[in-house]
């Protein structure tokens, strides 16, 4: 059993593994890189206990739909990057907050969702998938966002372009479904 949620787990965080990769480029310190982390483990570990709990009703509603709203978020994201680039100078120290800790890591975690909801279904405990998922989450953010930092040094772009170009290029491949 925790074998099998171990590996819904990894699989569950690789969109968010994916993404960090991409908001490496950012730079970010490692301790914002790891405030980033815990923000999305946070948002992985509630989005699989709302839908244990929530049941039926979220599957139903969100489940045909929760990967395109995943890719318009951060296709929009990418777009208001892309936008800032081009409107201000290369920032010294970006202030992207809201994406970051807030809207983004939440929005990204709307998968889990579903998949809680199928594992209250199975009879799945709220205590045992829940936290697995969020640290699972947490620890492939970081170790994404590290190598997605790592990557930037070879590149020489703004970070916010790199970033923005990739988080569009990104949207489109998930929203046409060619992943």
């Amino acid at each position: 059993m925790i074998g099998t949620l171990l590996i819904l787990a990894i699989t569950l965080s690789l969109d968010n593994f994916r993404t960090a990769i991409v908001l490496g480029a950012l730079r970010l310190t490692r301790r914002r890189a790891v405030q980033v982390a815990l923000v999305f483990g946070f948002w992985d570990t509630v989005a699989p206990l709302v839908g244990i709990l929530g049941g039926d009703y979220f599957a139903q509603t969100i489940g045909s739909t929760a990967e395109y709203v995943g890719a318009v978020v951060l296709g929009a994201y990418g777009f208001y990057l892309l936008v800032q680039a081009w409107r201000t100078p290369a920032p010294e120290a970006p202030d992207y907050r809201w994406a970051l800790y807030g809207g983004l890591p939440l929005l990204m975690s709307i998968d889990n969702v579903v998949a809680g909801t199928s594992l209250g279904l199975l009879g799945f405990s709220p205590w045992l998938a829940p936290p697995l998922f969020g640290v699972t989450t947490a620890l492939m953010t970081f170790v994404g966002l590290e190598l997605g930092r790592a990557a930037a040094h070879f590149i020489r772009l703004r970070s916010d372009l790199l970033t923005g170009v990739a988080l569009v290029v990104m949207a489109v491949v998930l929203g046409l479904g060619l992943r």
